[in-house]
């Protein structure tokens, strides 16, 4: 059975991030996929800093990085700020790649993201998916940009646009299809 690890790359309450990490978690689960869902508000890490990393490596870094190299695939959600990936995504990427091995090469990646604008998170996600590669991830070609932010989910926290929907069930296939 494959294994995933989802996250969100925002940590606050009410998230809509959050809510796409769940949502995104049952749909990999109803694939036949076991799904560990994780907070990064239980991985805290300083801000990456070159003379922090040579007698003190965050605890945190060393085991995200042992799960990200444990699971088959690794599902990030994560906002946009000023058209970029969110602070936090960027930070644990950075602490990430210093772990040995390396954790970005074992899983197959998805991103997608939720904004409050129309464009859903396609910049930040571009800028993800660019700080993945240059790390040596493989990141499936689906995107999953929600936007506006507000209506996108019903109470039950699944998309209400039938094109969401879709792009969910590309990426599961694709999550679940390719391997490295």
């Amino acid at each position: 059975m494959k294994t995933a690890l989802t996250l969100s790359g925002s940590i606050r309450q009410g998230s809509y991030n959050r809510v796409l990490q769940q949502h995104m978690g049952r749909a990999l689960t109803q694939a036949g996929v076991a799904v560990t869902e994780i907070d990064l508000g239980d991985f805290p890490m300083p801000i990456f800093n070159e003379d922090l990393e040579a007698e003190n490596v965050p605890e945190a870094a060393v085991r995200l990085a042992e799960m990200w190299r444990s699971h088959d695939i690794v599902f990030i959600a994560s906002p946009e700020y000023n058209g970029g990936a969110s602070p936090l995504i960027i930070n644990t990427i950075t602490w990430l790649s210093r772990q040995k091995p390396s954790p970005f090469r074992h899983a197959v990646f998805g991103i997608g993201g939720v904004s409050s604008g129309k464009y859903g998170t396609i910049w930040g996600l571009s800028h993800l998916r660019e700080s993945l590669t240059k790390v040596g991830t493989l990141v499936v070609p689906t995107l999953l940009g929600i936007g506006p932010a507000e209506g996108a989910f019903d109470a039950n926290g699944d998309p209400t646009e039938p094109a969401i929907i879709r792009k969910v069930e590309q990426m599961v296939t694709e999550l679940t299809s390719f391997s490295r």
